[in-house]
């Protein structure tokens, strides 16, 4: 799976976060997952950013959210989209799951310099 070109790629957001700790988990992110799961034409990377979004703040995944609310951004989803996304999700998820939600949303609003 590994080939010359993979190896000497540009850092990927995969490999700078823990490709030092786990350089095969970051390896399979990058060529199996981003690679390969968001390329499937079955979804468009817009479709697939607002699925990914919404499990992830059903699960209560935090530290994946934040990195998936930048690229739900980068892939067309609408800030006002995901706001009511969010909004949407605390009637099904949780009162809880959407209120750290929005506090990504507003570390990812101060990164971005959104308004």
């Amino acid at each position: 799976m590994t080939t010359e070109a993979n190896t000497a790629a540009e850092p990927t957001a995969a490999r700078e976060h823990f490709g030092k700790t786990a350089p095969k988990f970051a390896e399979v992110t990058d060529l199996v997952l981003f690679g390969d799961v968001w390329a499937r034409p079955g979804l468009s990377p817009r479709d697939r950013s607002i699925v990914t979004v919404s499990a992830l703040i059903a699960m209560f995944r935090p530290d994946e959210l934040t990195f998936h609310l930048g690229r739900a951004l980068d892939n067309g989803v609408t800030w006002d989209e995901l706001v009511e996304l969010v909004t949407h999700l605390a009637f099904y998820a949780g009162w809880p799951c959407a209120h750290t939600a929005v506090v990504a949303l507003e570390k990812v609003r101060q990164e971005r310099g959104l308004p």
